[in-house]
C-alpha cells in the first residue's frame, strides 16, 4: 500500500521530468567542483596521491564510461588550472549547485503540497547551505572511504590502543561514511522544503531510502553498462556525457522520490491522529496556508 502510494505520487508530481532538470543542473556544476578540488589538492604536499586516490573510489562506483569522462576531464583541468580559476571555479560551482539546489527545493515543495512564500533571496540563502553543507559531508565521507585506515593507524599509535583498534575502526568507518550521507540527505529533506514543525522521524525513511535508491541504481547502471552497453553504438563520442547524465539523473531521482516518501509519512501520522502531523491543505490558525513561512 505504502508503495503504490508513493509510485502515485512519482507519478502525479512529475518526479522523472524534475529529475531530468537536477540531472542538467548537477552536470554543470561538476566540473567547475572538480576544477576547486583540483587547485586545493595541488596545494597539499601529497596532492597528486590524494587525487588517484579519489580516482580509484569513483571508478569502483560510478559507471567505468563516466568515470573514463571524468578521470580525462580532471586531467585536463589539473594541467590547466591556477589561481585565478580557483577563484572562479568557487564562483560558478556556487552558482550552479545552488540552482541545482533550488530546483530540488521546489521539487520538495510539490511533493508536500505546499506553496513556497519565502522571497526570492532566502530561498537562495537556504540553497546555499544546504550546498555547503551537502558538499562538507560527502567530502568527509569521501575522506573516511579514502583514509579510513591511516585515521586508524594514526589514533592506535597517538592513543596507544594497537592493533585492535585499527581492525576496530575498519569495521566502524562504513557506517560512518553511511551516517554522514544520511545526514546530507536529512538535512536537505529538513531544511529544502517549505514546511516547519518536521519530526526527524518523519525525514528519516526518506534519507534512507533515498540512499539506498542511490546506491542501487548506481551499481545496477554500472552492471548494465558492463553487460549490455549499447551507448556507444547510439551516441558515439557523446556516449560518455551520456552516461554521466544518466548517472545524475539516477541521482535526482533518488532525491525526489525520498521527498515523496516523507510526505506520506507525514500523512499517514496524521491519518493516525498523531496531533504534531498535518494533513496537505490543513492551516493553521492564523495561517493562509500550511506550513508557510512568513
Amino acid at each position: 500500500m505504502f508503495f503504490h502510494r508513493v509510485s502515485y505520487e512519482v507519478a502525479k508530481d512529475n518526479v522523472f521530468g524534475r529529475a531530468a532538470e537536477l540531472a542538467y543542473f548537477f552536470l554543470f556544476s561538476l566540473f567547475p567542483l572538480l576544477l576547486v578540488l583540483s587547485n586545493l589538492l595541488g596545494i597539499l604536499e601529497d596532492g597528486p596521491r590524494i587525487q588517484q586516490d579519489l580516482l580509484r573510489y569513483f571508478s569502483s562506483v560510478m559507471p567505468w564510461t563516466a568515470y573514463q569522462l571524468l578521470a580525462t576531464t580532471l586531467d585536463q583541468v589539473v594541467r590547466n588550472s591556477g589561481g585565478a580559476k580557483l577563484s572562479l571555479g568557487i564562483l560558478i560551482t556556487l552558482a550552479t549547485a545552488s540552482s541545482g539546489m533550488v530546483a530540488i527545493i521546489e521539487g520538495l515543495n510539490t511533493a508536500y503540497e505546499v506553496r513556497d512564500a519565502r522571497s526570492w533571496w532566502k530561498r537562495r540563502l537556504v540553497a546555499l547551505a544546504l550546498t555547503l553543507g551537502f558538499t562538507i559531508l560527502t567530502i568527509t565521507a569521501l575522506a573516511i572511504v579514502l583514509y579510513g585506515s591511516d585515521f586508524g593507524g594514526f589514533f592506535a599509535a597517538k592513543l596507544g590502543w594497537g592493533t585492535m583498534f585499527k581492525a576496530a575502526w575498519r569495521v566502524v568507518q562504513w557506517p560512518l561514511v553511511a551516517a554522514f550521507g544520511l545526514l546530507a540527505f536529512t538535512l536537505v529533506y529538513r531544511f529544502a522544503p517549505n514546511v516547519k514543525d518536521q519530526r526527524w522521524h518523519w525525514i528519516l525513511p526518506g534519507a534512507v531510502g533515498a540512499f539506498l535508491l542511490w546506491l542501487l541504481a548506481s551499481f545496477g547502471l554500472r552492471l548494465y553498462l558492463e553487460l549490455f552497453s549499447s551507448f556507444p553504438a547510439m551516441y558515439g563520442s557523446l556516449g560518455a556525457v551520456m552516461v554521466l547524465m544518466l548517472w545524475l539523473y539516477l541521482f535526482g531521482t533518488a532525491v525526489l522520490i525520498g521527498g515523496e516518501m516523507n510526505s506520506i509519512v507525514e500523512q499517514s501520522a496524521a491519518c493516525a491522529g498523531d496531533p504534531e502531523a498535518k494533513l496537505p491543505g490543513e492551516k493553521e490558525p492564523g495561517e493562509a496556508e500550511r506550513h508557510i513561512h512568513a
